[in-house]
């Protein structure tokens, strides 16, 4: 296994998992399941560096992107010298291999390696089992919240509750 950074030729394929994501979130939390990402936004990712892959037996097995900043979800807390992971996508050929921690392995040094102090993700809708995952691997759930502004967020973040969580790298 070796996490890379998403090259421009891998756009066919971030999408395909995007699209395999969405119909599984339909199966499993049909309340809240991801709209069609846009091009622009995953180019935009590719090119400033912030979307990543796992390679295993040459095939993507998952991918994810991070922001610096995400002021909408975390509101003051978005001060925080922080990194945020969204749209975890895995290849269903690699599904139940517990990527989600091997992911938090190398959140781990690449936070340190930009200074940040936190490693945050969320997830929309109340989702116990997706609760129970991304705290059996190591985040801390901070609760749920109502977006109080959700304009320039995707649609799923509009009119719903978003859980947040995070694990603190070192004291701040």
């Amino acid at each position: 296994m070796k996490i890379q950074k998403s090259i421009a030729r891998d756009i066919p394929e971030i999408f395909r998992l995007y699209g395999l994501a969405t119909d599984f979130q339909k199966l499993t939390f049909p309340e809240n399941t991801w709209p069609t990402f846009e091009r622009e936004l995953v180019e935009r990712e590719i090119q400033e560096e912030r979307q990543f892959k796992m390679i295993i037996d040459d095939q993507i097995a998952c991918v994810w992107a991070v922001t610096f900043s995400d002021t909408q979800i975390w509101e003051e807390r978005d001060k925080d010298p922080s990194i945020y992971i969204h749209r975890i996508a895995t290849n269903p050929d690699f599904r139940g291999r517990q990527f989600v921690n091997e992911i938090v392995k190398w959140a781990r040094g690449f936070a340190k390696s930009h200074q940040k102090k936190f490693i945050r993700l969320d997830t929309c809708g109340n989702n116990q089992k997706l609760i129970k995952h991304y705290t059996h691997c190591g985040f801390d759930f901070l609760g749920i919240v109502r977006l109080k502004n959700a304009d320039e967020l995707p649609s799923h973040y509009q009119d719903t509750d978003v859980c947040l969580f995070e694990i603190k790298l070192y004291r701040v």
